[in-house]
């Protein structure tokens, strides 16, 4: 199996545990854990130590090793973990761990706290064999997470599953690129969590018996396809969080083309999404595509460790990251729910229908276009708008 956790400072203990677990073991892992409530997160040795405690509950419970166990948690802040609810919860649900469909369906259902929606996808793909035969298998996705959401690498939790066989080397050269391409690209209100958390974990079921030549191998055409299907996974499953944002009312949207490269697409892009006047304009159906411009001219490069997991050279990434993307006024194109509203080639401001173009902003997606007119780069970001309702849920939340 393979992780990709938060880079916050103040990591949480499962967060802590979960790493120290997994170079442990060398990837390999049997239980996942998930507690809701509490972040433990900012709780000293004492949240450690009930983090350490959780595992055992679970080891004991499910009879296997407690370097076996990872573990989600989300919740408030500096709080300790009522471990004898956990307790509790363990006896309650071990007995009927099922490993069916309706089982996933549950833990989706669980996952979720201010999340109004579950959220889950499936994706089916054939990976073609040494001989060329092709090989079906599956790859589904659960996850969790509408409120402090912003890249590296937008808070949540998640768990990713696929019947492949693949090592942990092999997960973890697929999972870190597609969230950097997909989860790093996602914001609701501009704050990074201590407690994300993407696992991808991988059975190797459908590789048994007289199949077992179909054990996925780096560097193949059946790694490219699954590592498509996993990407595919993780932008669904980042479109419905930023869709089910606290209080939003529809998703955001922002493709950017014609960029220098992808870097700076992505950069452009998740500018925008995260823009709080984007935001608020985006709410209130205001094609008000000054602040959009505003805030892609704001736009920086991410951190250099997200910038090499996209794919971008090592060398490339130390010297690029947190600089600003590149960017000429003067070849820009801004296109908001389909009509074009700024061309800089042809002037800048252009005449739209504003009441049209209101009216279109009505849909569940709002997707706001721009073209940078300066190469081939091409990116997304995923966002929501900002609500009265956002405040006011996140106004009292432990009170």
């Amino acid at each position: 199996m393979a992780a990709v956790f938060t880079p916050n400072a103040f990591a949480a203990a499962p967060v802590r545990l979960s790493r120290t677990a997994l170079a442990a073991s060398a990837g390999w892992a049997r239980a996942i854990v998930s507690t809701s409530g509490c972040a433990n997160a900012a709780t000293g040795a004492a949240g450690d130590a009930d983090q350490v405690r959780v595992g055992e509950l679970v080891a004991g419970a499910l009879g296997i090793d407690v370097g076996e166990v990872l573990y989600l948690s989300t919740g408030v802040i500096g709080t300790r973990l009522p471990l004898d609810k956990v307790a509790a919860g363990l006896d309650a649900l071990v007995p009927v761990l099922a490993a069916t469909d309706d089982g996933l369906d549950v833990a989706a259902v669980a996952l979720r706290t201010t999340d109004t929606r579950t959220k889950a996808a499936t994706v089916t793909v054939a990976l073609p064999g040494p001989d060329g035969t092709l090989h079906e298998v599956i790859v589904t996705g659960i996850a969790k997470g509408v409120g402090m959401i912003h890249p590296r690498m937008a808070t949540m939790l998640a768990i990713v599953l696929t019947d492949a066989a693949a090592t942990p080397e092999l997960l973890a050269s697929i999972l870190r690129p597609a969230a950097a391409r997909t989860w790093d690209q996602l914001s609701v209100d501009g704050d990074t969590s201590t407690n994300d958390t993407v696992f991808l974990l991988a059975s190797g079921a459908s590789a048994s018996g007289a199949s077992a030549a179909s054990a996925v191998l780096a560097g193949t055409p059946a790694a490219a396809a699954l590592a498509a299907a996993v990407e595919a996974v993780a932008r669904d499953l980042a479109r419905q969080q930023a869709a089910d944002g606290e209080g939003a009312t529809c998703l955001l949207t922002c493709r950017v083309t014609g960029a220098a490269d992808d870097a700076d697409a992505r950069a452009v892009a998740r500018a925008v999404v995260s823009s709080s006047l984007v935001k608020a304009a985006a709410h209130g159906k205001d094609p008000n595509w000054g602040r959009i411009a505003g805030a892609a001219g704001n736009a920086r490069l991410a951190d250099p460790p997200v910038l090499a997991a996209a794919g971008l050279p090592p060398d490339q990434a130390f010297l690029r990251g947190g600089t600003p993307a590149s960017l000429d006024p003067s070849r820009l194109r801004i296109t908001i729910a389909g009509h074009l509203v700024f061309d800089g080639a042809a002037g800048g401001p252009q005449p739209f229908d504003r009441v049209a173009t209101r009216e279109a902003m009505h849909a569940p997606e709002i997707v706001l276009s721009l073209d940078l007119g300066l190469g081939t780069g091409a990116g997304e970001a995923f966002g929501c708008d900002l609500t009265e309702a956002y405040v006011i849920e996140n106004s009292e939340y432990t009170t």
